[in-house]
This record gives C-alpha cells, sequence and structure tokens, in this order.
C-alpha cells in the first residue's frame, strides 16, 4: 500500500531585511531627536524657574534639529547619487574604448569565485554581447555600487527630519503639562529612557546586534548626555 505523506516538502526561506536606508534614516533621526533635545531640556530644567522657557528653547531646537539633520539626509542621498552617476560613465567609457581590458577584469571576478579558466573565458564573451548588462555587472562586482533610488535624496531628508521631530517632543512632552521644571523633568526622564530602551532594543534587532546589551547601550549614552547638560546648568547658574 502506497502511503501518500501529508508533510509537503516546505520551500526554504530567507529573511532579508528590507527597506534599509529607509530603517536606517529612521535610526539616525530618533537616536538624535530623542537624546538631544533630552539633553537640553534636562539642562535648562537646572536653569529656569518655568517649563515655558524649556518648551520654547526645545521647540526651537527640533525644528533646526530636524531641518539640518535632514539636510544632511539630503546632501548625503545626492552625493551617492552623483558618485554612482560619475562611476557609471566611466564604467560606459571604459567598455567602449577598452574592452578587452573590462574581458579580464570579468574573467578576475570569475576567477576569484572558483571557476575554471574555460568558463571564465566563456562567461566573459557572453557577457561581452550585452553592453547594458555588461555595465550593470561592472558597476555591482567590481566596484560594489548598486543603482540609488532617484528619490533616495528626498526620501532621506523627510524621513530623518520627521523622525528628529518625533523623537525630540517625547523628552519635551512632560513640559507641556506640569509648569515646574524639575518635576517635568522626572516625568521626561521615565518617558525618555523608556523610549530610549525600546528604541534601542528595536534597532538592534534590526542591525542583528544583541538587542538588550544594546538596547542599555542606548539607554545610558541618553541618561549621560542629559546628567551631563543638567550638572553643566546647574553649575553656571
Amino acid at each position: 500500500m502506497t502511503n501518500t505523506s501529508v508533510h509537503s516538502h516546505t520551500p526554504h526561506q530567507e529573511h532579508h531585511l528590507h527597506s534599509s536606508d529607509f530603517i536606517s534614516d529612521i535610526v539616525i533621526g530618533m537616536s538624535d531627536g530623542l537624546t538631544v533635545p533630552f539633553a537640553l531640556a534636562a539642562g535648562l530644567s537646572g536653569a529656569v524657574a518655568n517649563s515655558s522657557l524649556v518648551v520654547t528653547a526645545g521647540i526651537a531646537e527640533i525644528v533646526a534639529g530636524s531641518i539640518a539633520m535632514g539636510l544632511g539626509g539630503y546632501l548625503a542621498g545626492r552625493t551617492e547619487a552623483d558618485h554612482y552617476s560619475s562611476e557609471l560613465r566611466r564604467e560606459i567609457n571604459e567598455v567602449e574604448t577598452v574592452p578587452e581590458r573590462e574581458k579580464e577584469e570579468v574573467r578576475e571576478i570569475f576567477a576569484d569565485m572558483g571557476l575554471s579558466p574555460a568558463l571564465q573565458i566563456t562567461i566573459a564573451d557572453e557577457l561581452s554581447k550585452d553592453k547594458a548588462k555588461w555595465v550593470d555587472f561592472m558597476m555591482k562586482y567590481e566596484l560594489g555600487l548598486d543603482e540609488p533610488d532617484p528619490n533616495r535624496a528626498t526620501k532621506s531628508a523627510l524621513t530623518i527630519g520627521l523622525s528628529y521631530v518625533v523623537g525630540g517632543l517625547i523628552p519635551l512632552s512632560p513640559y507641556f503639562l506640569i509648569s515646574n521644571p524639575f518635576d517635568s523633568l522626572l516625568y521626561s526622564c521615565g518617558i525618555t529612557l523608556i523610549c530610549l530602551f525600546v528604541f534601542g532594543y528595536f534597532k538592534s534587532k534590526v542591525t542583528d546586534q544583541p538587542p538588550v546589551a544594546g538596547a542599555f547601550k542606548v539607554m545610558v549614552i541618553g541618561a549621560l548626555a542629559a546628567a551631563a547638560a543638567f550638572g553643566v546648568a546647574k553649575l553656571i547658574s
């Protein structure tokens, strides 16, 4: 009797992190957004008598910080796109003017992969028949460059800037509700340190680092920055 197995072969699934640029931008914006306004609010809490001053300075810092961070993200995105375009033009020119040298580079790439000399020659000859694919191959495997998203710079600027605003409003939120800056600081510390821990845990997860250790590291850095700012403001005042 033929026994039909109820267990079918489960296809192998590979789990890769998608939208890594987007996640990196959120990490950049949120980490600074949580830490810098938190340290500023803590420092001012040791020097002023009313929370409204902390709120005013905090909002001004968030606006300036989000614009500066967003602009930095935009410029980084544009630099990446410009670098890719420059290298692409150079590679197209080399394929046209020194094709034999480019074929030799293709053979060297496959030699490093362990392919036989005969296969190296065959693949290089086949690849050279389609210049567009040949250039794409050289960009990726010789230079290690992937074509960037044409909207990367704008997306990066918006993502980093908005993440900074969201992160910055968290430590500032108690100052909107409580007039005594020292009482506000206590609530701000509690809320922000929890958020820093959660953020650090998530950040470590997506970057494949030990999550608990990463969470504590991010939280301690934020706490030290705030404590330093508060201490300096107390000393000066």
